[in-house]
């Protein structure tokens, strides 16, 4: 059968810019060249928006990672009959180890009631570069959030405690003494001097960090501060959100420079507030992380860009002197071409080498030379019906490295949502758990040993799974039945410039919040643009901005 019918002919043909796969990063860059003035042409295989940072229903969830998780394809041999040499287009896989563990069968009953975030566990700190592009941008129109209730660390001893983040918090901390109370004020103190001095324009007695200090190690300036072990964990791990053991050089993958988490501590102090229906530091929007690339979707064909899904493309087409990108082929077998083209993470093709024989081929994946393949993200949901505390619907929660065992080298990350985000049903709670690892293996040990910590595992088998849940309510202080989850493995890429103007867009990163992307976004849309303002500011997204500081 003929299925080149089936899709209806694009208009017109040549496009200064196309995009492959509704990602945030690729939704982000079509929006921003949009407003640029460029012609683009978005496409996406899939029948729905944001590809790798979607949210889906419970049953499409899995389908999704299990979809992406087969074997390495076979790709077959360029075609070289036309006027290009037509470089076929497929996709890896991008999941693995993906074990599902159900103990009652509730979830899946109600799996429609569920938007379940392929990138999670994410929130958007109120004051983050992010906050401020959805102003800017005006896709704030299209999006509503909701404030996180808390943010809270594992203790080593099985309790979850509050992080002591703002003045009051660390007043009203009752497992802090009086000395560390007066530490951590004193060093909150400093910090805001150094940037308060750093603003300044004249000279003045306000305490200011020396270079030297700041070019060294968070932990050894921490540590020169006299702050007690509890302290520096807090300030490391769940305020400047460092990844890796940061006592231990011998296993830290990412040391912290006193810059950088110092910089970090300045930008979650200045969440906190930042909007009057959002007193924490943190939000996330209603019906899940998903809503982010439709909505920069949205904003970029208000603009003129024009979107098809369900279109998958088959092919690249490549000039057969020079070897340079010319355009795609669709699975409709319409050609289009383009001056510069993004293509999802996802995507693999062969290249010839310059000048070799005709059987002879170079893997080129889209993340090829990416710094970070040796690490991969294991990442968790899991679904309960009671909270991991009982007055907080919606909480980060973090394990500092070596909480739950000596080995453990890595921070784990948590996020749990009530159905007041429209996340979940009412009476069910979602929770995400992240953790970057070396392999599989460690990915499964780290985040077992979490949900053990977390939640109360039904013992398999038993006829009573339906109701553990239930009973449990009657003990207060008892952890959350798991009714259902799944652990995967998800791998890591970056931003990957694959031909001059082929561009790999990246994966969702190990960092629950979105500067580092945003960060790595903005810097490829300067190489494609070159003197072009990404996403210039207008009256009305300005006013946007005032009105909900105000």
């Amino acid at each position: 059968m003929d299925e080149s019918g089936s899709y209806p002919p694009i208009e017109p043909s040549n496009f200064d810019l196309i995009v492959v796969g509704t990602g945030l990063p690729e939704s982000i860059l079509a929006a921003a060249a949009s407003a640029a003035g460029k012609s683009v042409l978005h496409l996406d295989p899939n029948p729905s928006y944001g590809s790798h940072y979607a949210s889906f229903p419970l049953h499409e969830f899995v389908s999704y990672i299990q979809s992406q998780s087969s074997s390495e394809p076979s790709i077959p041999q360029p075609d070289t009959a036309s006027g290009f040499t037509r470089l076929p287009l497929t996709t890896r896989a991008l999941y693995s180890f993906i074990e599902i563990t159900s103990y009652s069968s509730e979830p899946l009953e109600q799996s429609r009631k569920f938007n379940i975030d392929l990138s999670g566990p994410r929130v958007l700190l109120c004051a983050d570069a992010m906050i401020n592009l959805i102003l800017k941008s005006e896709v704030n129109q299209y999006m509503e959030f909701k404030s996180i209730d808390g943010s809270f660390f594992y203790d080593g001893e099985g309790n979850l405690e509050n992080v002591p983040d703002s003045r009051s918090a660390i007043f009203k901390d009752r497992k802090l003494s009086f000395t560390e109370k007066t530490q951590l004020m004193e060093f909150f103190k400093l910090v805001q001097g150094h940037f308060e001095a750093a603003a300044a324009a004249y000279g003045g007695e306000r305490k200011s960090i020396s270079e030297e200090d700041l070019e060294s190690p968070f932990v050894e300036f921490l540590s020169k501060m006299g702050l007690s072990s509890k302290l520096k964990s807090i300030i490391l791990y769940e305020i400047a959100m460092a990844d890796y053991d940061q006592e231990n050089r011998d296993v830290c993958k990412s040391v912290l420079k006193t810059k950088d988490g110092i910089d970090r501590l300045a930008l979650y102090h200045s969440s906190i507030g930042r909007f009057p229906n959002a007193p924490g530091a943190m939000i996330y929007p209603i019906y899940g992380q998903g809503e982010l690339p439709q909505a920069f979707c949205r904003g970029a064909a208000v603009k003129g860009c024009i979107y098809v899904l369900r279109m998958p493309v088959n092919s690249l087409l490549m000039d057969k002197a020079t070897g340079n990108y010319k355009g795609v082929r669709l699975a409709s077998e319409q050609e289009l071409y383009s001056h510069k083209l993004i293509l999802a993470s996802s995507f693999v093709f062969h290249l010839p080498p310059p000048h070799s024989s005709p059987g002879a081929q170079q893997n080129v994946y889209c993340d090829f030379g990416s710094k970070n393949t040796t690490e991969k993200l294991a990442r968790s949901v899991c679904i309960t019906k009671h909270s991991l505390k009982l007055d907080k619907a919606n909480c980060l929660a973090f394990f500092p490295p070596r909480s739950l065992f000596p080995e453990q080298v890595t921070a784990i990350h948590v996020l749990q949502l009530s159905s007041n985000v429209a996340v979940c049903p009412s009476g069910m709670f979602l929770t995400y758990l992240s953790a970057i690892c070396e392999d599989d293996v460690q990915g499964k040990k780290l985040l077992h040993a979490a949900i053990n910590a977390l939640f109360s595992i039904p013992v398999s088998g038993s006829s009573e799974n339906d109701n553990s849940a239930e009973k449990q309510s009657e003990t207060r202080d008892a952890k959350p039945a798991l009714l259902w989850s799944v652990l995967y493995t998800q791998e890591l890429s970056k931003f990957q410039d694959v031909l001059g103007n082929i561009i790999s867009a990246s994966m969702p990163d190990a960092s629950p919040y979105y500067h580092d992307l945003l960060g790595a976004t903005e810097k490829i849309f300067e190489e494609l643009y070159s003197g072009e303002v990404f996403f210039p500011k207008t009256a009305s997204s300005e006013g946007a901005v005032e009105e909900l500081e105000d």
